[in-house]
C-alpha cells in the first residue's frame, strides 16, 4: 500500500478538543518518506523517537534530519528521542532458525556454543556472564515470556534447564530473568559510540534501556554532557532491580518510561497494572515526566483499527495522568502508521473526557521549594485551584516552570512563550503544555502582555474577557521566573500589517 495516502484523522490540538497528552511514534521503513513525516506530525505526533537498535548511523541521521525539515515546513516544534539499545540479553541462532521446545523436556543454555548450532536440545547465548547470574532453582523467561525454563543446575558454561512451558523459539529471541538479577551494565560500547551520535545530531531527548540505578542514568548524562549534547535523560524501566531503586532513578532522570515489555517479564503480568499505575503517580509527584510504552496498540501493525482491550490500556493510562503515550513497531513497521497516530490521539481525548486524574488543591503544601521559579509554579497553580482560570502562560528560557505546573493539574492548557527551539521541542512532551515561538524585545510589561494576547486569540486559544495567569521573569536568565499576574484577556489582536 501507498503509505504517503494512509487514512489520515484529523489533529484533536484546538479550542475545546485540544489533546493534552503527548504522543510519541517510533520512525523505521514506514515513516521513511517526508510526505509520511507531514501526515504523522499533522495526525498528532509530539516526539519521534529514532530506535538505534536498528538501521545504520546513516539512516538514523537521515530520520532526524528528515523530522527538522518537515516540521519546520508545517510550523510545529517535534521533540526527537534517541533510544540507546542496551544490554538486550538473547539467546543465539538454531541451525533450522527455529525450534518447537515440549514442556517437560530438557533444554541447555551454553555460553561457549556455537551461535549459529542450536537445536531442540540446546543453543548459545549472547550474555558471557549469564553462568554467574543464575543457579538452581532460578525461572529464565524467553521471548517475552512465551517460554519459560526452570534452572535445574549450571555446570562451567551450560545452564541445564527444564522445560516448563513449551512454545516455538526462533533465533535471538530475548531473555529474562523472573524477579530480576541479571548484572549486565546498562551501557555497552554500542551504546555509548550512539550517545556521541546523539550528541552530534542535536537530539531533544536520549532513552537509558534497561537502567538499574541512578548511577546508570549519571554516567549516560556525563557522557552525553562531555559530547556536547543537551538532550534530556529517559530512564526505561525494564528491570526488576530497577523497581527497587525507582525513587533514586526518578530524581537522576528527566523523564521514566514505563516499558512494559521486559518489565511485565521480570515481574509478572498480574502486578504490571497495579505497578504502572504507581510509576506514574511517583513520577508526577517527584515532578519528572512520564511516558507510557509498549504494545499500546500492537494490532494496529497489521489492522486499521485497535482491538478493545487496547482502547482500554490507552484510557487507562491517560486517566492515570501519563503526559505521553507511545507507538513502537505501529509507526516503524506498520501498515497504517498514520492512521495509528490519529487513533492514539482521539482515544486520548476520549480518556481525558472522563479523566479521574486531578492534584489536589494542597498538593506539596508543606514542602520548602529550593527555587524561585518553582515557588511561582506552585502559586500559580494554586490559584488556579481556586478561580476561573482559562488558560496559564508562561514567559519561559528553560521551560522548567511549565513542567512543574504541569505536575499539579492538567486540565487547564500551559502555554510555554519561549525564544528557544530547544526548549520548544523538550517541552512538547509535557502533559498539558503548548510550546509558541516568542521573543518580547520589550522592557515594556503591557507591550508584552498585549503580543501575548495577541499570539493567543490569533490561535484561538483564548477568548476576549477570559481570565489568564502570566509568569515571567528576567530574560535571558534560565530559572528566572518571578512574578505571577491575573489578567484578562482584551479584545481581538489588531490586524496583522
Amino acid at each position: 500500500m501507498n503509505r504517503a495516502t494512509d487514512s489520515l484523522i484529523p489533529d484533536n490540538t484546538r479550542d475545546d478538543a485540544r489533546r493534552r497528552t503527548k504522543i510519541v511514534a517510533t520512525l523505521g521503513p514506514a515513516t521513511d518518506d517526508a510526505s509520511v513525516i507531514e501526515q504523522l506530525i499533522l495526525a498528532g505526533t509530539d516526539v519521534f523517537r529514532v530506535n538505534f537498535s536498528h538501521g545504520t548511523a546513516a539512516d538514523q541521521a537521515a530520520r532526524v534530519a528528515r523530522v527538522r525539515q518537515v516540521s519546520d515546513k508545517v510550523g510545529r516544534h517535534i521533540g526527537i528521542m534517541g533510544d540507546l539499545q542496551g544490554p538486550k540479553i538473547r539467546v543465539e541462532s538454531f541451525k533450522a532458525g527455529v525450534v518447537q521446545l515440549v514442556e517437560g523436556s530438557e533444554f541447555t543454555l551454553d555460553v561457549a556454543m556455537d551461535p549459529k548450532a542450536g537445536d531442540e536440545r540446546a543453543v548459545g547465548c549472547a550474555y558471557r556472564n549469564l553462568t554467574k547470574d543464575v543457579g538452581p532453582g532460578d525461572t529464565l523467561l524467553l521471548d517475552d515470556g512465551l517460554i519459560v525454563l526452570e534452572v535445574e543446575r549450571v555446570d562451567g558454561t551450560r545452564i541445564d534447564t527444564r522445560v516448563r512451558q513449551g512454545g516455538r523459539l526462533t533465533d535471538h529471541k530475548g531473555l529474562n530473568k523472573q524477579g530480576g538479577g541479571l548484572s549486565a551494565p546498562a551501557l555497552t560500547d554500542k551504546d555509548r559510540r550512539d550517545i556521541q551520535s546523539a550528541a552530534k545530531l542535536g537530539l531533544d531527548f536520549m532513552s537509558v534501556s534497561f537502567a538499574r540505578n541512578a548511577e546508570d542514568i549519571e554516567e549516560a548524562r556525563s557522557l552525553l554532557r562531555a559530547a556536547g549534547g543537551q538532550a534530556y535523560l529517559v530512564a526505561k524501566i525494564e528491570r526488576a532491580e530497577a523497581v527497587t531503586n525507582i525513587r533514586a532513578i526518578i530524581d537522576a532522570s528527566d523523564v521514566i518510561m514505563v516499558a512494559r515489555g521486559d518489565l511485565a517479564v521480570e515481574v509478572g503480568y498480574a502486578s504490571m497494572t497495579g505497578l504502572q499505575k504507581g510509576l506514574i503517580r511517583l513520577t508526577r509527584a517527584r515532578n519528572k515526566v512520564c511516558i507510557t510504552a509498549t504494545q499500546m496498540l500492537e494490532s494496529m501493525i497489521n489492522s486499521p483499527s485497535p482491538t478493545r482491550a487496547e482502547v482500554s490500556d490507552v484510557a487507562n493510562a491517560v486517566m492515570d495522568g501519563t503526559d505521553a503515550v507511545m507507538l513502537s513497531a505501529e509507526t516503524a513497521v506498520g501498515k497504517y502508521p498514520v492512521r495509528a497516530v490519529g487513533t492514539m490521539a482521539e482515544l486520548c481525548v476520549g480518556a481525558e473526557k472522563h479523566e479521574t486524574f486531578r492534584r489536589a488543591a494542597n498538593f506539596r503544601l508543606e514542602d520548602v521549594f529550593a527555587q524561585t521559579d518553582e515557588a511561582i509554579a506552585m502559586a500559580v497553580m494554586y490559584v488556579a485551584n481556586h478561580l476561573d482560570v482559562s488558560a496559564i502562560i508562561a514567559l519561559t528560557e528553560s521551560g522548567s516552570v511549565t513542567r512543574w505546573m504541569s505536575r499539579v493539574r492538567t486540565d487547564i492548557p500551559v502555554f510555554a512563550f519561549t525564544r528557544h527551539e530547544g526548549t520548544r521541542r523538550r517541552v512538547s512532551l509535557y502533559r498539558g503544555v503548548y510550546a509558541v515561538a516568542f521573543d518580547e524585545g520589550h522592557a515594556d510589561p503591557v507591550a508584552t502582555q498585549q503580543l501575548v494576547f495577541d499570539v493567543l486569540l490569533r490561535m484561538n486559544a483564548v477568548s476576549p474577557g477570559d481570565r489568564v495567569l502570566l509568569t515571567m521573569g528576567q530574560q535571558g536568565v534560565t530559572g528566572g521566573t518571578n512574578s505571577m499576574q491575573i489578567l484578562t484577556v482584551p479584545g481581538h489582536p489588531a490586524a496583522s500589517a
